[in-house]
């Protein structure tokens, strides 16, 4: 089983290389009770799976994370923060009401509620689809049938919460994903259209701590961030005894990926291990494993490590945000693939419909 989810990812992956037509918009928000160091509201936007904006409510001011939205202009950023400060107040209102239905509200337990929406847009044939679900601690909890204008409650409770928001909030919802969102994609594409195309070929080192621990095949400072990384062993595809790291971004806006190869020093010995990584930039690179090419776990020759360590540290707060919810969203994502058409996307425009923000505002 393990061996055909790894190849089916493996197809998906190669299909997105080919292609790259799909661009999305995605908004995540998290409001918390009983966390005391986490700010009660955190909003990342990202397009096409990159970090654009980050709002929390400690700071309370928008913030810019790719240099190319920043030519979007100062309104941008007012109207981004504005629309967020709206956002935080009606979304922790959200949760203190979703607390009710639950008798969560006499506890001092750690509550969440979580929103992902977005759209996606395929520049070549026009095909749009948008989508919007919330999760309450951790579990589905309600979510936004597009093709009828409907919300669907996962629990009993999201049924009181269900009746509130059916009729206006969902009519609304689906003219935001279907019209507003995909515009704001395209604006996007306009805007970041030379950082967006640019391909940045992956630099790869083979890393090791000692002899006998696993060896590491990292590729960092490639652009896009679609990279694939594969083991090989005499010639042939290895699926197990590798474990493939996640694509963290960089501080200069490219971005790091791993596989470590988890096979004793022995069988490293007697057959050859050659590690692969295909990237759009270029023919994949092929980095055939002998000790010559190892770098070990030195003062010197460490600073990868730390580099990771350091991106992992600060993307803590991001993650809280994105971990769970991309969990719901991929679950999502296979179902509607599987049960239905492609329907309508979003894009990125404000409450009053004028287009000048990203973020619609929850009721």
């Amino acid at each position: 089983m393990i061996l055909l989810i790894l190849i089916f990812h493996l197809l998906i992956f190669k299909s997105e290389l080919a292609s790259g037509v799909i661009h999305s918009w995605t908004g995540l928000y998290t409001a918390t009770t009983g966390i005391k160091d986490l700010p009660e509201f955190i909003g990342v936007n990202l397009f096409d799976d990159e970090v654009t904006g980050y709002f929390d409510s400690k700071n309370n001011q928008f913030e810019i994370r790719q240099d190319w939205v920043k030519e979007l202009g100062e309104e941008y950023v007012e109207d981004q923060t504005k629309s967020f400060r709206d956002f935080t107040w009606k979304f922790k209102e959200n949760l203190k009401m979703i607390m009710i239905e639950f008798n969560h509200t006499g506890d001092q337990g750690v509550h969440t509620l979580q929103q992902m929406y977005g759209c996606q847009w395929d520049d070549e044939y026009g095909a749009t689809d948008g989508y919007s679900q919330f999760g309450y601690n951790g579990e589905d909890f309600i979510k936004l049938d597009l093709k009828n204008t409907d919300w669907v409650a996962e629990t009993s409770q999201a049924k009181i919460i269900k009746q509130k928001w059916n009729g206006g909030e969902a009519y609304y919802w689906k003219n935001y994903l279907e019209r507003d969102c995909v515009e704001w994609i395209k604006k996007y594409m306009m805007y970041g259209k030379i950082s967006l195309e640019r391909k940045v070929p992956p630099q790869v080192s083979l890393l090791q701590t000692d002899p006998s621990s696993p060896v590491v095949c990292h590729a960092t400072g490639f652009y896009t961030d679609k990279v694939m990384i594969s083991w090989q062993k005499d010639g042939q595809d290895l699926y197990e005894d590798v474990d493939v790291g996640e694509t963290l971004p960089n501080h200069d806006g490219t971005f790091q990926k791993r596989a470590e190869l988890k096979v004793p020093p022995d069988e490293r010995k007697k057959n050859k291990f050659t590690c692969v990584v295909e990237h759009k930039s270029g023919d994949p690179i092929h980095m055939i494993l002998t000790k010559e090419k190892i770098r070990t776990n030195s003062a010197g020759n460490n600073v990868l490590f730390i580099i990771a360590g350091l991106v992992v540290a600060a993307l803590v707060l991001i993650t809280v945000v994105v971990g769970v919810v991309m969990v719901v969203k991929r679950r999502s994502d296979y179902e509607k693939a599987r049960t239905s058409p492609p329907a309508s996307v979003c894009s990125d425009t404000g409450s009053d419909g004028s287009g000048t923000s990203d973020d619609p505002l929850v009721t």
